[in-house]
């Protein structure tokens, strides 16, 4: 058996002596986190996706503040609730041409953890229910759990409601 070949998330994960577990699955290319879940049998309550936003247009012309969202796979970000959270007027979704060069990650793919540049990181409240939840583990195919207050501590991140509520 070959040996697991690391990510940057689980680098981090180990730097800081955080268990974790890692779930590969066959995934040639992006597929949704319903889908992932359903390959790997993870409940979907406890697993989450990644999503990179960027503040609206900053009034003073100088550079957007990203942000790092973690939701569950189900569920959409209420822009709104999320904008407030971080102290931003408004928020948009990171176009994915700009993700890989921001991040280091690809669509389907992008973990909280281990990006080129630690962004402010809010995880949806629901996690902090669980013990473990299911993230990106930093490559398409490869998913991790991980402990919730775990995942904030090492990305300095706050739970937080920033769902869409019908």
């Amino acid at each position: 058996m070959g040996k697991e070949v690391k990510t940057n998330a689980m680098r981090i994960l180990d730097r800081n002596k955080i268990p974790y577990e890692i779930i590969n699955y066959e995934c040639d290319e992006f597929i949704d986190g319903l889908h992932t879940a359903e390959k790997t049998g993870a409940p979907v309550e406890q697993s989450f996706k990644t999503l990179v936003m960027q503040a609206g247009k900053p009034a003073s012309g100088g550079n957007r503040q990203y942000y790092v969202f973690v939701v569950p796979i189900a569920e959409e970000v209420d822009l709104k609730a999320a904008a407030k959270c971080v102290g931003e007027k408004s928020l948009e979704m990171l176009h994915v041409k700009d993700l890989t060069p921001l991040t280091g990650y690809v669509r389907g793919g992008c973990s909280p953890l281990g990006m080129k540049k630690q962004f402010p990181t809010v995880v949806h409240e629901s996690a902090a229910s669980f013990d473990k939840i299911y993230i990106s583990g930093g490559r398409v195919g490869t998913s991790i759990t991980v402990n919730p207050d775990a995942l904030l501590k090492v990305t300095r991140g706050q739970y937080a409601d920033i769902i869409q509520h019908n």
